[in-house]
């Protein structure tokens, strides 16, 4: 099915769409190697046969009624192909659903497999802060010594590259990279490929002393990473964050592929509704770190991040907020659509939004949107999956469906 549109039609809802991504979704306003092939136990529990991920078992406790009645109601409202949900009170399930369809006339399923984006960030900032209790590294290293050619990397260091103060443009709202990657979404970037279009801007700013969103940072990050450890990032991730928290449905891809049993991604941000499942992620951050989860890992990440399991107390709070708190401002070099406010109810962390004492994340691209969200003090966990029918309206509709889930369980602490 296919829609067609005027050429500054299709640019303009492009650009809107990526831009939803780089800005809406991964900053505060918006309160964003392994083979190819099925990854060992993919939906099956281990091998064993029995999936690992499904459906709640009737009949419904009170909570998971709700949970189910706003999710149906979200479906038809926003005009979307599917909605995977898991949300979880203290530890204990409320509720895990599918609804509608991967493809046509294929049932959406809990154990089907997504890309999840900007989740894998909460990953390797709680990887950053786990290397720093050991003393491998500093927060305030500056990076010269791993990444020689970053400009400034003598005034840069990882805590800025991690909490996105350094002051890097972001590739992903840059126009050149928009349409490159609107003319070729199966193209292969490179790390290289990527920061090419950053380092042809100046700084918004001087290191440290503002904050903007960059995918340029967590490219830039993992790499440090991989030269202080000696280990690839995809590894370290499965050591360390992975392995430990039991997501064992969470994993890198080198390539576009996606683990089996696959949900299906659709969109219309080159002005035509198309299939976009296969499209290549690699820009998205970078290689090693190209994630594909299901909506139980991603409930599980949502839970265990947002307590902040595999980290001290100490470090904990960094997490939460690393000194970008009071950060932000619009200046003569940088506009307020860029540099934007961190308050203390809305700011970014090292990996994660914290909104209202909700610890976020919220990817969106080529046709997937999802969110991971936790709030300590209900110990509510929410994660939620969506694709898009061809009428669905722009922006992360996951969030939309959180958003109304936690008025319904958490209605004191808006989402």
């Amino acid at each position: 099915m296919t829609r067609t549109a005027s050429p500054a039609r299709r640019r303009g809802r492009t650009r809107t769409a990526l831009l939803c991504a780089a800005l809406l979704a991964l900053t505060v306003q918006s309160a964003t190697a392994a083979a190819p092939g099925p990854a060992a136990g993919s939906g099956s529990g281990s091998g064993s046969g029995k999936k690992d991920c499904v459906r709640t078992e009737r009949p419904l406790g009170r909570d998971a009624r709700e949970v189910l009645a706003i999710a149906r109601k979200a479906k038809s409202e926003l005009h979307l192909k599917s909605v995977e949900l898991k949300v979880t009170l203290d530890g204990k399930e409320v509720l895990t659903e599918a609804l509608g369809e991967s493809m046509t006339k294929v049932p959406a399923e809990p154990d089907m497999h997504f890309r999840a984006g900007s989740v894998v960030f909460s990953h390797i900032g709680t990887l950053l802060l786990q290397l720093a209790e050991e003393k491998k590294l500093r927060l305030d290293d500056t990076v010269e010594q791993w990444l020689p050619d970053l400009p400034r990397a003598d005034e840069i260091t990882l805590r800025m590259l991690a909490s996105n103060t350094s002051g890097l443009h972001d590739y992903v709202t840059d126009p050149d990279f928009l349409a490159e990657l609107t003319a070729h979404p199966f193209r292969h970037w490179t790390p290289q490929d990527l920061l090419a279009y950053p380092y042809s801007h100046s700084f918004w700013y001087d290191p440290g002393t503002n904050w903007s969103y960059s995918h340029a940072n967590y490219v830039l990050l993992s790499a440090a990473l991989e030269k202080i450890t000696g280990t690839r990032i995809d590894r370290l991730l499965k050591e360390r964050v992975w392995g430990p928290l039991g997501l064992k449905n969470t994993q890198n891809n080198f390539t576009p592929d996606i683990p089996r049993p696959v949900l299906h991604a659709f969109t219309s941000d080159r002005g035509f509704y198309e299939e976009s499942t296969f499209w290549n992620p690699s820009w998205t951050t970078a290689p090693g770190a190209v994630i594909t989860s299901h909506i139980c890992d991603v409930a599980r990440s949502a839970e265990a991040i947002g307590r902040g399991e595999l980290l001290s107390a100490r470090s904990y709070r960094t997490f939460l907020n690393p000194g970008t708190v009071g950060l932000g401002r619009p200046t003569r070099t940088c506009p307020d659509t860029v540099c934007i406010p961190q308050t203390k109810a809305q700011h970014f962390g090292l990996g994660v939004l914290v909104v209202n004492g909700w610890v976020v994340q919220n990817p969106s691209f080529s046709g997937y949107a999802a969110l991971q969200a936790y709030l300590p003090s209900e110990r509510l966990a929410i994660a939620v999956s969506v694709t898009k029918k061809a009428d669905a309206p722009e922006g992360n509709q996951a969030q939309v469906i959180g958003r109304r889930i936690a008025a319904a369980l958490a209605p004191d602490t808006p989402l």
